[in-house]
C-alpha cells in the first residue's frame, strides 16, 4: 500500500522551519510558495452544489454542542465530591477542549454557516477554548492551506525534524501547549508580535490581534481571581471548578483533537504540491466524526477548502477514484504514521507514499520535482 517517497528536501536531521529564514526564501525561489496544486476533476455543476453553504447543519450541531456543554458541566458540579462527577467532567473536557478545534477550523474558513456573523461568533468562542489568538490563527491557517507542508512557509507543520516523541506524547494532556499558547496571548496582549507573525498577518490586522489577545487574557485573569476568591472563602476543592470550566479543558480534554490532528499530515512528505501525497484521509466512527466535523476527509478538505464540513463525505464519494485508499481506522492510520515517524527519526528523508488506484490520475511529480536544487536550506 505504500513505499518510500522520493527524497525530501533537506537530508540532515535538523531543518529550518522558521518563516523568516533561508529555507523559506529558497522555497519561494524554487516555486514552492503559493504554487499551483493538483486538484481532482469535479464537474462544475456538482462542485457548485458541494460548495453551497447552509446554516441548518451547523446550527443543529452547534446547539447540540452547547447543550452538551451545559448538561455535562451541570452534572460535574451537581455530583461534585463523588466519583460520579468524573465522567461528566471528562465528557465536558472533550466537548470543550477537543471539539473546539474543528469548530475553530471550519468557522475560520467561513464555511460552517451561510450567515457570516454565525461563523464569526462560533469562531471566536472556539478560538478562546483552544487558546488561540483568533486573528493570528486565521492568517496562519490561510498560509497553511496556501503552502501545506512547505518548509519555511507553513507555520502549522506539526511534525518537525528532528522529531521529539516526548513532546508529542505530552501534547495529549496539553500542559506544554496550553502554557505556550498562554504565553503567546500574553505577549500579544502587550502589543508584541514576532517577525514570523508579522510575515503572515497583514499589517492592518495587527491591532485586532492585540485587542483579542487582551480580551482572552482578561477572561483568564477573571477565572484565576474567581478561583483565588473561592480558596480564600474556604471552599476547598470546589475552588477548582472555575478552572475545570474555563481553560482547564484545554489540558484535560484536548486528547481527541491531538489524536486526530497528528494524523492529518504525519509521516507524509514535505515540500510536495499534490495533496494526495502530503495529506491523509481515513475513516472514523460517527462520534469522532461529529467531534472532528469530518476533517478526517483531509485530502478532500485541502483540495477543496471551500466545501463545508457537512458535504465532505459526499465530496469523498465524488473523487475517491482519484485518491489513495483511505486508512480504514484510527488504528490503521496510527500504524502507518508511527511506522514512518520511527524511521524518520534516523532517516528524515523517509515518508509514506500512498499507492493510487488504477482509476486515479498519476501523481503530478513535475509540480514539485522540476524546481532546482531543492536540498538547499
Amino acid at each position: 500500500m505504500s513505499d518510500t517517497a522520493p527524497p525530501i528536501a533537506g537530508s540532515g536531521m535538523q531543518r529550518d522551519y522558521s518563516l523568516t529564514g533561508a529555507t523559506g526564501r529558497q522555497a519561494e525561489k524554487n516555486g514552492l510558495a503559493a504554487a499551483e496544486w493538483y486538484h481532482s476533476d469535479v464537474p462544475r455543476k456538482r462542485m457548485k452544489s458541494l460548495m453551497r453553504r447552509r446554516d441548518g447543519p451547523a446550527i443543529r450541531d452547534t446547539i447540540l454542542w452547547m447543550a452538551l456543554h451545559i448538561l455535562f458541566a451541570a452534572g460535574g458540579i451537581y455530583f461534585w465530591g463523588s466519583w460520579i462527577a468524573v465522567p461528566f467532567w471528562l465528557a465536558y473536557g472533550v466537548l470543550y477542549g477537543s471539539a473546539c478545534d474543528s469548530r475553530w477550523h471550519e468557522c475560520g474558513h467561513g464555511t460552517a454557516f451561510r450567515t457570516r456573523w454565525m461563523n464569526d461568533a462560533v469562531y471566536h468562542i472556539a478560538s478562546f477554548q483552544v487558546m488561540r489568538n483568533p486573528i493570528n490563527w486565521r492568517w496562519s491557517h490561510a498560509r497553511h492551506h496556501t503552502d501545506t507542508l512547505i518548509v519555511g512557509r507553513d507555520p502549522e507543520i506539526a511534525w518537525l525534524h528532528p522529531i521529539n516523541l516526548a513532546l508529542k506524547a505530552l501534547a495529549f494532556i496539553g500542559i506544554y501547549e496550553a502554557w505556550h499558547s498562554l504565553g503567546v496571548l500574553v505577549r500579544n496582549a502587550t502589543g508584541r508580535l514576532t517577525p514570523e507573525e508579522n510575515s503572515y498577518i497583514p499589517e492592518a490586522e495587527w491591532p485586532k490581534a492585540v485587542f483579542w489577545a487582551r480580551v482572552h487574557v482578561a477572561i483568564y485573569s477573571a477565572v484565576v481571581l474567581a478561583t483565588l476568591g473561592m480558596v480564600i472563602a474556604g471552599m476547598g476543592w470546589k475552588s477548582a471548578i472555575p478552572v475545570l470550566l474555563v481553560g482547564g479543558p484545554r489540558v484535560y480534554g484536548c486528547w481527541h483533537f491531538v489524536m486526530t490532528g497528528l494524523l492529518q499530515h504525519g509521516g507524509l512528505p514535505e515540500d510536495v504540491i499534490d495533496h494526495r501525497l502530503n495529506s491523509r484521509t481515513l475513516y472514523l466512527n460517527p462520534i469522532s466524526r461529529w467531534l472532528y466535523w469530518n476533517m478526517n476527509y483531509h485530502i478532500e478538505h485541502h483540495m477543496f477548502p471551500m466545501v463545508p464540513y457537512h458535504a465532505l463525505p459526499a465530496l469523498h464519494q465524488e473523487i475517491r477514484h482519484d485518491l489513495p485508499p483511505p486508512n480504514t481506522s484510527l488504528w490503521d492510520g496510527y500504524k502507518e504514521m508511527m511506522g514512518a515517524v520511527m524511521k524518520q527519526r534516523t532517516d528524515p528523508t523517509y515518508a509514506v507514499r500512498k499507492t493510487l488506484p488504477p482509476t486515479a490520475k498519476p501523481y503530478k511529480e513535475h509540480l514539485h520535482q522540476h524546481v532546482p536544487d531543492r536540498t538547499e536550506s
